[in-house]
């Protein structure tokens, strides 16, 4: 396993979680972090389907996230598109506030502007209408998507434009 101690990660399968929207960063972005996280001898956890499929998360993703240790939340344009990733957003907020281990939360925040995720503008703003508008104006799932989203940008972590991301291997 990577640079901590055994202590440390006693109870934690996996090192990473990693939570992304596959179509805008799963054949560039995703692909290569998962590899050097790999070459770091850092277990990532990757859902390799494209998960709009159900409308809840699966148990066996569930367990996933309450076996990691760190969560990676790459924001991209589309991320708040999907309902699967905002449920999985506020999942793995719950757990970091309330799981019996230490759970660390890392945005990357991905040829996108924190500040768009945390006012929900442009086109986080255009996603979160859309939402509202399909499932209603006092959606408690909309309300928990919003203040999920608003928490997590003000998390410290990366603004990725460039090709790098050094922050991230850090935390290992």
């Amino acid at each position: 396993m990577a640079q901590h101690d055994e202590e440390e990660s006693l109870g934690f399968p996996y090192d990473v979680f990693l939570s992304f929207r596959g179509e805008d960063t799963r054949e560039k972005f995703i692909g290569h972090l998962r590899s050097a996280l790999s070459r770091k001898g850092i277990i990532t956890f990757i859902d390799d389907k494209n998960l709009e499929m159900g409308e809840s998360i699966s148990p066996a993703l569930s367990k996933a996230i309450e076996q990691s240790r760190v969560f990676i939340i790459v924001f991209s344009e589309n991320y708040a598109s999907s309902r699967w990733c905002l449920d999985e957003l506020v999942l793995i907020l719950q757990r970091s506030k309330n799981g019996h281990k230490k759970q660390r939360v890392f945005p990357i925040f991905y040829h996108v502007d924190p500040s768009d995720i945390m006012n929900q503008s442009n086109r986080y703003g255009e996603h979160m209408i859309a939402h509202q508008n399909k499932l209603g104006k006092d959606s408690q799932r909309v309300k928990n998507w919003r203040s999920a989203l608003t928490e997590v940008s003000g998390f410290p972590g990366d603004h990725f434009t460039t090709g790098y991301v050094p922050t991230i291997f850090l935390l290992f």
